[in-house]
């Protein structure tokens, strides 16, 4: 495998996790292909495209901030499973974490993500990604 293409791979993630963290909804959701789709058992329907991808994460950190909580994106265990010029087969552990403004932090979910990447230009976006929590068969 090429290790560059790897590393950046491994970036998108971080990026995607900085991101979602610090309330940027539409750089999130611009680390997506146009007609992206983010599948989590979580939520109750599927996420497709930029702008319903962007409410998402808007939602997301709107809801923390109610809850006086900071929510943080842990993503480990990133393993490329297969990998060529145009795209990607990643699998990599999310865990969620909840921090109570001067309060304690607790795991909201703990998941598996599933993820197909496509090439764009230099970097990768997620065509698709799958979420399977450990709380749910």
């Amino acid at each position: 495998m090429d290790g560059t293409q790897v590393t950046g791979i491994h970036q998108l993630y971080a990026r995607q996790s900085h991101l979602i963290d610090s309330g940027n909804a539409g750089g999130w959701a611009d680390t997506f292909t146009p007609d992206g789709e983010f599948h989590s058992p979580t939520y109750p329907a599927p996420v497709v495209g930029r702008t319903p991808l962007r409410d998402f994460a808007r939602d997301f950190a709107r809801d923390a901030r109610a809850g006086g909580e900071v929510h943080r994106h842990v993503v480990t265990n990133v393993y490329v499973e297969s990998l060529d010029a145009e795209e990607a087969r990643v699998s990599a552990y999310l865990q969620v974490m909840a921090t109570r403004v001067a309060g304690g932090t607790r795991v909201l979910r703990l998941t598996a993500l599933h993820d197909r990447l496509v090439r764009h230009g230099d970097d990768w976006r997620v065509a698709r990604r799958d979420v399977r929590r450990d709380d749910t068969a």
